[in-house]
C-alpha cells in the first residue's frame, strides 16, 4: 500500500507560488469595455449603433461650433465671413451678452451689483447645503436676502436694515411670548415687527441718501438675472410653505385641514400660466385705485404658491412612508407635537422626499421662463423679443437657444448632482 502511494504522489509543494497578475482581459479598461459595452451580441449591436449616432451628431456639431464667427456686428456680415461654410454665428452672443444676462434696461455701470449678489449666493447657501462648514457662516445666510435686495434693486441701505431690525425684534418678542402659547407668540411677533417697520419707514426718507446705490425699478430687471431671482426666491420660500401645508393637511384640526386641502388641490388643478396672468392682470382689479403692487413681487407670490402645493404633496408622501412606530416612539419619549416633528418625523420624511423636492425645484426653475408670456423680459423673453426682432440678428436661432439651454442645463444639472450627493451622505440603511 505504501509503495503504491509513493508511486502516485511524486511531489508535494511546500512553498506558495508568487501571486500572478490577472489576465489583461480581466482588469482595467479592457474589462470595463467587455463587461459594459460588448458583454453580449445584442449589447454589441446597440453599442455600435450608439457610437454611429454619436459620430453623426459630432461630425455635424463640432465643425459648426469650432468654425463659428465671433467678431461681426450683424448676421449679414457673419454670413459673408462664413461664405457658405459650416459655422455658427456666435457674434450675437458677443454683441448682446449683457442683454441676455441682465436685460435691456439694467444700468450697464451697475452690472457688478447682481454679479456680486450671485457670488455671495454661493457663500450664503454653502453652510445650509454642507453641514461640515462652520456654523458661524449661517450669519451670512441670514443677512444675504437683505444684502442681495440692496445690491440688485439699489436705494438706501437703511431700507433693508430696517426690514432686518423689524424681523429681529419680532422674533425676540415671539420667543418671549411663545412660552405662554404659540398663538400669542406668533401674534405678538407679527405686531412688533409691523410697528418697528412702520416707525423706521417714517424715518428712512429723511436719510435716503445714506449708503445709497442707484435705484433700479423692477420693470428694468431682465435676462438670466430675472430667472435666477425668481428661481432662488421661489424655491427658498416654497419649501417651508410646502412643509407647513403638508403638516396642515395631516392635522387633526378640521378647519386647518380643510384650508390646506382646498389650497393644495386648487393650485395643483390650475396651470401656472393662468396664475401668472392673474398676477399680471386680474390682481390689479382687487387693489385700491392708485395702488402700485410690484409685478415681480406678484409673480413671486404666484410661483411660490404653485411650487409649495407640489412640494406639500411630495412631503406628505414622505410622511406617509414612515412607519407608525416612529410616531409612537416620539410619543413614548414624552415629546410634544412640535418636538416630535422637528426632531424625529420631519428629518426622516424630508430625507425620503429629497428626489421629489429636487424634481419640483428643477421644474420650477425652468418654469420661470413662462414669465415671458406676460411681457417680462427674462432670458427667453430677451431672445424672442428685442434680439430676434432686430434686423441685425433676425435669423440667428441655434446660437441663442443653445446658449439659453446651456445656462439652464448647468444650473439644473448642479442641483441634481447635489441632491444625489446628499442622498448618499444621508444613507443610513446599509445592509
Amino acid at each position: 500500500m505504501s509503495d503504491t502511494h509513493a508511486q502516485t504522489v511524486t511531489y508535494v509543494r511546500d512553498t506558495m507560488l508568487p501571486q500572478a497578475a490577472p489576465p489583461s482581459t480581466a482588469q482595467g479598461p479592457v474589462k470595463w469595455l467587455r463587461e459594459s459595452l460588448f458583454s453580449s451580441i445584442p449589447y454589441t449591436i446597440l453599442t455600435i449603433a450608439a457610437l454611429y449616432v454619436i459620430y453623426v451628431l459630432l461630425s455635424g456639431f463640432l465643425p459648426w461650433l469650432l468654425g463659428g464667427v465671433w467678431t461681426t456686428s450683424n448676421i449679414r456680415e457673419c454670413r459673408e465671413v462664413l461664405d457658405g461654410a459650416a459655422g455658427g454665428c456666435f457674434s450675437v452672443l458677443a454683441e448682446r451678452w449683457n442683454q441676455l444676462l441682465f436685460g435691456i434696461s439694467y444700468p450697464q455701470d451697475g452690472y457688478w451689483r447682481p454679479t456680486l449678489a450671485f457670488v455671495l449666493l454661493f457663500v450664503a447657501v454653502a453652510p445650509v447645503l454642507f453641514s461640515n462648514l462652520p456654523r458661524q457662516l449661517l450669519i451670512v445666510t441670514a443677512l444675504y436676502p437683505f444684502i442681495a435686495f440692496w445690491l440688485i434693486w439699489g436705494g438706501s441701505l437703511l431700507v433693508p436694515v430696517s426690514a432686518l431690525l423689524s424681523i429681529v425684534i419680532g422674533y425676540v418678542v415671539y420667543g418671549k411670548l411663545v412660552k405662554t402659547s404659540f398663538a400669542a407668540g406668533l401674534a405678538g411677533g407679527v405686531i412688533a415687527a409691523a410697528v418697528v417697520w412702520f416707525v423706521l419707514s417714517m424715518m428712512t426718507p429723511s436719510l435716503s441718501g445714506v449708503l445709497a446705490l442707484e435705484e433700479v425699478a423692477s420693470r428694468n430687471m431682465g435676462g438670466f438675472m430675472l430667472n435666477m431671482i425668481l428661481g432662488v426666491v421661489c424655491v427658498s420660500l416654497s419649501l417651508p410653505l410646502g412643509i407647513l401645508l403638508a403638516l396642515g393637511r395631516q392635522s387633526s384640526l378640521p378647519i386647518i385641514k380643510m384650508i390646506c386641502v382646498v389650497f393644495i388641490e386648487f393650485i395643483r388643478g390650475v396651470p401656472l400660466i393662468t396664475l401668472l396672468f392673474v398676477a399680471n392682470v386680474v390682481l390689479a382689479y382687487f387693489l385700491p385705485p392708485g395702488t402700485s403692487f410690484d409685478l415681480i413681487l406678484r409673480v413671486i407670490i404666484m410661483i411660490t404658491m404653485f411650487a409649495s402645493a407640489y412640494i406639500a404633496e411630495v412631503i406628505r408622501g414622505g410622511l406617509a412612508a414612515l412607519p407608525r412606530g416612529q410616531y409612537e416612539g416620539a410619543e413614548s419619549l414624552g415629546l410634544d407635537y412640535a418636538q416630535s416633528m422637528r426632531l424625529i418625523i420631519l428629518p426622516q420624511a424630508l430625507k425620503i422626499s429629497i428626489p421629489g423636492i429636487v424634481n419640483v425645484a428643477v421644474g420650477l426653475f425652468k418654469d420661470t421662463t413662462l414669465v415671458s408670456i406676460i411681457s417680462m423680459f427674462d432670458l427667453v423673453g430677451m431672445i424672442r423679443g428685442p434680439i430676434l426682432a432686430s434686423t441685425d440678428w433676425n435669423g440667428v436661432y441655434w446660437e441663442l437657444w443653445g446658449f439659453a439651454a446651456l445656462l439652464f442645463f448647468i444650473v439644473c444639472y448642479g442641483i441634481s448632482q447635489y441632491s444625489q450627493w446628499l442622498e448618499r451622505q444621508l444613507q443610513t440603511d446599509h445592509h
